[in-house]
């Protein structure tokens, strides 16, 4: 393993890193890009309507800039402050509220999956919310699990559904390591149950408000609306054209947040200062879990752990109908970028977010 994030003394050293990254993002203190940097940073972004990027390092913002449009049937141009889907960079906000509950003795970690759903098969006694946290419950993704000819969006109750349906787990809890939307859709539901708040509200009241997310929500169609909002597109004919969603794009805890890159930066901050979470909690969020079957990265809860040139880095990809995200934080540096896009992408984010960190962090002193 290459992760050197071993001990909670490690982690609070990172979380001490964080925090002074977030507080020169509280000053607003930003250099100003060069439009030389700015087509750069535009050559190397994959094609797509629209684009945002924000790059932090050593503590000052020295990129923010959006690129085209964030619904181009309207002609609507996007800019820092637009919403995008962030499909499974949701997780750690989702891994952050069930957190949250442990700090407030309404769950434990240890807690069995029967406790919450009643009736559950018989395997759900050895499934603890731990597991779930770090994609080791052995629950098979709900998407395989969707009837053929399916054209009604799922909800959370529907996947909760089709998993009570299944006998036997695909491994034994604990066994290995497996990515699993499962497990955060269910995490979004014990949140729900267990705080006895509809999961968009708690996220809202209980999450976004403290940290000042005054236009972050969990999108949920009839009940609320995303300001700013980017739609999510794919390519027919040469032209970009609109693909927002899918039949498992309104399920929530696995990816249904939309924020903007000022707003995430927001986030960033909240972990830092730890207004959200325990020291313990925080310690344990950015600590490896356990180790992943991706190269030599580990999973904590809602994070990828490993090393980019050298460096730590703490990361998320987000891939959902017409959104592809990419977060990347290297906290010895005191560094981090953000990207955004509202399109079905060819390449993989990871790379896309390594070639921007070259640009515009590890190779910036040579320009």
């Amino acid at each position: 393993m290459i992760c050197r994030l071993t001990s909670p003394l490690v982690a609070a050293a990172t979380l001490t890193m964080l925090l002074a990254l977030s507080m020169s993002i509280a000053t607003a203190q930003i250099i100003e890009a060069s439009p030389e940097l700015i087509k750069k940073v535009e050559a190397a972004l994959p094609d797509s309507p629209g684009a945002s990027v924000l790059a932090i390092d050593d503590g000052k913002v020295i990129f923010r800039h959006s690129y085209g449009l964030a619904d181009v049937e309207n002609n609507v141009p996007c800019t820092p402050t637009t919403n995008f889907r962030m499909a499974s960079v949701s997780k750690q906000f989702t891994a952050t509220a069930i957190l949250m509950l442990v700090d407030r003795e309404l769950i434990s970690l240890d807690d069995p999956l029967t406790k919450f759903f009643p009736g559950f098969p018989e395997y759900g006694e050895e499934i603890t919310v731990r597991h779930l946290l770090t994609h080791t419950s052995g629950i098979p993704d709900y998407e395989g699990l969707v009837p053929k000819g399916t054209t009604l969006q799922l909800k959370d109750l529907d996947v909760l559904q089709l998993l009570m349906q299944t006998d036997i787990p695909l491994f034994e809890p604990g066994a290995k390591w497996q990515y699993s939307n499962s497990g955060y859709v269910l995490l979004g539901l014990i949140v729900e149950r267990a705080s006895k708040t509809p999961f968009e509200i708690f996220m809202k009241d209980d999450v976004f408000s403290p940290l000042k997310m005054t236009n972050s929500n969990v999108f949920q169609h009839g009940l609320n609306v995303v300001p700013e909002r980017a739609y999510g597109h794919t390519k027919q004919d040469g032209k970009w054209v609109r693909a927002d969603q899918s039949v498992t794009s309104a399920t929530r805890g696995d990816g249904c947040v939309y924020t903007s890159v000022d707003e995430y930066a927001k986030w960033l901050r909240g972990h830092a200062e730890r207004r959200l979470l325990s020291g313990k909690s925080h310690d344990a969020m950015f600590s490896p879990q356990v180790k992943t079957s991706r190269g030599d990265s580990s999973y904590s809860y809602g994070w990828f752990l490993d090393e980019y040139r050298g460096e730590e880095r703490i990361h998320h990809n987000g891939d959902s109908r017409g959104f592809r995200l990419c977060s990347q934080v290297y906290p010895d540096r005191m560094a981090a970028v953000i990207l955004q896009f509202n399109c079905d992408l060819q390449e993989p984010t990871i790379p896309i977010g390594e070639r921007i960190s070259d640009i515009l962090i590890f190779d910036r002193e040579a320009k």
